[in-house]
């Protein structure tokens, strides 16, 4: 559910401000309405956001280090200093590292030729020679170069010959050959840089991996409490001076829950301020208020968007059938147990801000568990025909074939798509209850027309199917339906609008609804096929596994026990990995796209963030 909201209007006398805003963050109930007017022209906020800027290019390169114990941040004061030691450490590395490209592009140039002597070479100069460098193809490489100039092959690598010249100085060498490009140091003293290089690469990541297990935490610390001062900033300047600058006024929001505890703040602070209930205009910020169970899901909610002033909180409904989609994707009890005891594991070592989201494993591994016993799945196994189980459990499985109106179908498919029409039907429910709480019963006769025509049509057609009610009673209920439906629909779907106007309307809403309702319930059958190819691929590694160890004997046996442990364990394990990411984004899908476009939620409410200290 969504929590009522107070419209909160503050006047403050402008040299008590700031001082009052610290008070007010103290109370940490408040909402502030942001307006923006003068933080992105403000020099202190662009220096500290800057400076934010540099701690997150620190922190996210000190987060690289292999560290494994990281000590409790220290002295937050001390912050810049580490920054600017990173920073230098990081920027002498890359230097070294730009060095290193070049040591060993000189190598790889050098290395052909060998580790000769440039002293040689001079002495040669002096003598009155002159050496020249040639690289060839061996098809063009010519005999006569080794008579006319002295060539001489010093090695040959990949159908490419490598030779020098030695010529008198000033001597014309006319050779077709591109004329190597060589280092000027030897291939010795290349390689005892390159080993210098390499050292000195060494420690710096080292002192890196030192400052990160010293100082990372304390960067951390330092950026929260940069940022706990930016958004102070922020919302100094979110006040408007009035009344000759002599008044400050603030708008925010607070929670009705909240609303005694901040009033006994404000009313020993001597300032003004008025509060009033929100009302349906505002563009008030939400705050969800739910159970434990709930709570959970508002995640799910969160990631699409935030209810507005006119939608419900989807997250109550969003909860149960989001579990049960994800179960029925996974399909399978064995895997829900490996969720349950992977959550229980992980809660242990995890911080507090990651327990909520193992909670929320734990419970969808017991869905997965219940569910996937009721399909009859365990780690790729039939409940019906892998177990000998009692006909009392038995008849609880949900497996095999149905006859319906003269075919076959297969029982789960039939209950993914019953599923859907619930879903569905819900999300219709929702849709008209909602428009009818926020604007009237009037407004709102259209989606009750659908709602008689599609839900109505639904439940009718299930209690005759039943034979809870006779077919001719249940024709006439059919028409009663369909003619009170059509009404809202065509004729009363806009009263403000000509009758005319209203039949195009209908008519364009039907087409819509014809062409995206078939498709909307075909969308649950991903609940069906993703259940069956899990359990199938369940069931296939299953039998590799067998087949290693039926009629093996002896070492053979050993061996066959041994391939049998490792296909079941890792088999499994990619079974539930990719059935975990398949039964988090289908179920996703159909909560988004389906349930969400059907229920009329749009999602674009604002999130309840208070001005608040940080911990």
């Amino acid at each position: 559910m969504i929590t009522k909201m107070n419209k909160l209007t503050l006047l403050v006398y402008h040299k008590e401000y700031m001082d009052f805003l610290r008070r007010l963050r103290d109370v940490g109930v408040v909402h502030i309405v942001e307006r923006g007017s003068g933080v992105a022209e403000n020099p202190e906020v662009e220096k500290q956001m800057a400076l934010s800027a540099r701690y997150m290019r620190t922190i996210k390169r000190l987060e690289r280090c292999s560290v494994e114990n990281i000590q409790p941040a220290r002295n937050i004061d001390n912050a810049i200093s580490v920054i600017e030691k990173c920073e230098s450490l990081v920027a002498e590395s890359e230097q070294y590292r730009g060095l290193l490209q070049t040591v060993e592009k000189d190598i790889t140039l050098l290395e052909p030729w060998g580790n000769f002597d440039f002293a040689t070479i001079e002495k040669l100069e002096r003598a009155g020679y002159e050496i020249r460098f040639f690289i060839s193809p061996e098809k063009s490489f010519k005999q006569e170069w080794i008579d006319e100039y002295n060539a001489i092959v010093i090695a040959e690598n990949a159908s490419r010959i490598y030779f020098v010249t030695v010529t008198p100085k000033g001597a014309d060498v006319d050779i077709d050959a591109e004329i190597a490009k060589i280092p000027d140091a030897s291939l010795a003293s290349l390689n005892s840089e390159l080993e210098r290089v390499k050292s000195r690469m060494e420690a710096f990541a080292k002192e890196l991996d030192a400052l990160a297990a010293a100082e990372l935490n304390t960067l951390r610390a330092a950026h929260e409490a940069l940022m706990h001062d930016v958004e102070f900033m922020k919302v100094a300047l979110d006040g408007e001076k009035v009344y000759g600058d002599k008044l400050v006024l603030l708008e925010g929001w607070v929670p009705e829950d909240n609303m005694a505890e901040l009033k006994a703040s404000l009313d020993n602070s001597g300032v003004f301020y008025d509060v009033r209930q929100a009302r349906r205009d505002d563009k008030a910020p939400v705050k969800l208020k739910n159970n434990a169970f709930t709570r959970m899901y508002e995640v799910l909610t969160k990631m699409y968007g935030m209810p507005s002033g006119t939608d419900f909180d989807p997250t109550p409904i969003v909860a149960p059938f989001f579990s049960l989609f994800f179960a029925f994707c996974m399909g399978d009890a064995g895997y829900g147990l490996i969720l349950i005891l992977l959550g229980f594991l992980l809660k242990k070592k995890m911080g507090k801000n990651m327990a909520g989201m193992m909670n929320l494993v734990i419970t969808l591994g017991i869905f997965t568990t219940v569910i996937g016993a009721v399909l009859g799945t365990f780690f790729g196994m039939s409940l019906l025909s892998d177990f000998d189980l009692p006909e009392k459990i038995r008849q609880f499985i949900i497996a095999g074939d149905i006859e319906l109106f003269g075919s076959t179908y297969d029982k789960q498919m039939i209950l993914a798509l019953g599923i859907g029409v619930v879903h569905i039907s819900l999300a219709m429910t929702v849709k008209a209850i909602n428009s009818t709480v926020f604007y009237g019963f009037k407004e709102s006769l259209s989606a009750w027309g659908w709602w008689l025509v599609i839900v109505g049509g639904v439940v009718l057609g299930t209690l005759t199917f039943l034979s809870v009610i006779p077919a001719e009673i249940s024709k006439w209920a059919l028409i009663a339906i369909g003619s009170l439906g059509a009404l809202g629909i065509y004729v009363l779907n806009n009263l403000r609008r000509n009758v005319f106007a209203n039949i195009g309307a209908g008519l364009w809403d039907t087409y819509n609804m014809a062409s995206g309702l078939l498709g909307d319930v075909l969308s649950y059958i991903r609940l069906f096929a993703l259940g069956l190819a899990g359990g199938m691929l369940g069931q296939t590694f299953n039998s590799l596994a067998m087949m290693l160890v039926d009629g093996k004997d002896g070492i053979g046996a050993v061996i066959g026990w041994v391939g049998f442990g490792l296909i079941i364990v890792l088999g499994h394990t990619l079974n539930i990995a990719m059935s975990c990411l398949s039964a988090f984004v289908h179920p996703l899908r159909l909560t988004f796209v389906e349930y969400f476009k059907n229920a009329g939620y749009e999602g674009k409410g604002v999130e309840y963030k208070p001005f608040k200290n940080k911990e």
